[in-house]
């Protein structure tokens, strides 16, 4: 089923085991943090003005097949499509149900999503990204949700979309002790700059303690995605979605509470192979947790802008490689089938 098991291997194939031909539910925890706005951060959106759609769009895209706030899809100029696309033809493969929660994203989607009532985050390089108590409030409406949502399902996989993640994740984990770098949606990570920021926002710091961290240096999808996978470990597997901003949900999850042996990280080869991020190093630092990575095969691509994801840029987002492994493991199919749906959607998309 080309899905690699890394850090605590054991339960990563004991989970993979179990969830063969079982059911599982996707949510999307769309954000934002104002810290994306700083120029030659993220090439999440075509420019900072179009940074605020691009959690609704990639909401919507899922969804419809289509965009609402904007038109067409999230596509840079030169064809690198969202990695939303992988995410919307693996759950439409697997017939996957999902869900969108707004956890302070600058535009509301257009369609029914949970919300998690708490404001963007700000620019962490020049104030607090948020309140303690609007952390606070967040982790708690997460462990409320992924109580319901760890219902009727074998598996809850969340994944994220925040501009400018990588950035806040580095943060907080740098904040928290860990000798870490992060991933990048540019080839180029631009690493210089995200330490300059990181660096000045850690003048800030005055406590050890996790939640004053995530608010000093984070963004409100940290909170929601930890308090989801709080609860919903108790009674379900979960699937952590994502690349490096996935490491600081756990981070605090750790903090908070969370089954250990019912969790995984789950993400999509770019980001294991990444050698500046050293991910698998980052992990073993915080806990010994599953995770399971897969590769999409894009680099067998007719297409450039699906290429350029195997030469390194975008990687991963919109829980893509959470999504993909999850299709994989309900279907027993071959990621080589996904693939050439995945060429079909892009066909679509970009004509």
């Amino acid at each position: 089923m080309s899905i690699t098991c890394h850090g605590n291997v054991t339960n990563a194939e004991k989970i993979t085991k179990f969830l063969s031909k079982k059911r599982f539910t996707f949510g999307l925890v769309a954000s934002y943090s104002e810290t994306c706005e700083i120029p030659g951060i993220t090439i999440a959106g075509a420019d900072k003005e179009f940074l605020k759609f691009t959690a609704p769009a990639d909401s919507e895209y899922i969804e419809y097949g289509k965009c609402v706030c904007i038109p067409g899809i999230p596509i840079s100029p030169d064809g690198k499509p969202t990695p939303a696309l992988l995410t919307r033809i693996s759950l439409n493969a697997a017939k996957i149900p999902h869900f969108v929660v707004n956890a302070g994203s600058m535009v509301r989607p257009s369609l029914c999503y949970f919300d998690a009532d708490i404001i963007p985050g700000k620019n962490i390089s020049e104030s607090p990204a948020m309140s303690i108590e609007q952390v606070k409030s967040a982790i708690n409406y997460g462990k409320q949700l992924g109580k319901i949502k760890s219902q009727n399902t074998d598996c809850l996989v969340i994944g994220e979309c925040v501009p400018g993640g990588t950035t806040t994740a580095l943060a907080v984990l740098r904040a928290s002790g860990l000798e870490c770098n992060v991933s990048s949606s540019m080839q180029n990570n631009p690493l210089d700059l995200k330490n300059k920021i990181v660096s000045d926002a850690l003048k800030r710091k005055e406590s050890d303690d996790i939640l004053d961290i995530v608010a000093n240096f984070g963004d409100p999808m940290m909170p929601v995605c930890a308090g989801m996978l709080s609860t919903a470990s108790e009674s379900c597997n979960v699937i952590l979605a994502g690349g490096t901003q996935m490491l600081a949900v756990l981070q605090l999850a750790k903090s908070i509470g969370y089954k250990i042996e019912n969790s995984a990280i789950g993400c999509t080869s770019y980001i294991v192979d990444d050698s500046q991020a050293k991910f698998l190093e980052t992990v073993q630092q915080i806990d010994d947790i599953a995770v399971l990575s897969c590769d999409p095969c894009l680099h067998n691509s007719q297409h450039f802008g699906l290429r350029s994801y195997a030469d390194g840029f975008v990687k991963e987002g919109a829980g893509a490689g959470g999504a993909i492994i999850a299709s994989l493991l309900k279907t027993e199919d071959s990621v080589e089938k996904l693939f050439s749906q995945f060429e079909k959607e892009y066909k679509r998309i970009s004509t």
